[in-house]
């Protein structure tokens, strides 16, 4: 089945920050803690402001093709471009995990 509406990697961006440090995205946040207080999973709907950084720095050094097929990037792509963006690559692998689920969610 092909994807004909399927939103960029800086639309998902975009989509992630609206509730990126403010109230709702810290009671969110607070909801999915786990006993050691972190709440990683959360992050595709509450991302802090440094974990919000850390995507727009990976997402503005990637090159076009990788863009066009973010939804495909293999985990050993996604370890190279953290580590290039010098950023963390777990976040960095939830954040394309989200936007290939994203990508592949039927209308």
């Amino acid at each position: 089945m092909a994807v004909t509406n399927k939103i960029s990697i800086e639309q998902y961006l975009e989509k992630v920050a609206r509730f990126s440090d403010n109230e709702y995205g810290k009671l969110v946040r607070n909801q999915f803690k786990d006993i050691d207080g972190a709440s990683e999973l959360a992050m595709l709907a509450a991302p802090s402001g440094e974990e919000l950084e850390q995507l727009k720095k990976a997402v503005a050094i990637m090159t076009p093709d990788e863009k066009q097929n973010a939804e495909a990037l293999s985990d050993e792509q996604i370890q190279k471009l953290a580590a290039d963006a010098q950023i963390d690559p777990a976040n960095l692998a939830i954040f394309f995990n989200g936007y290939a689920l994203n990508c592949k969610r039927v209308s």
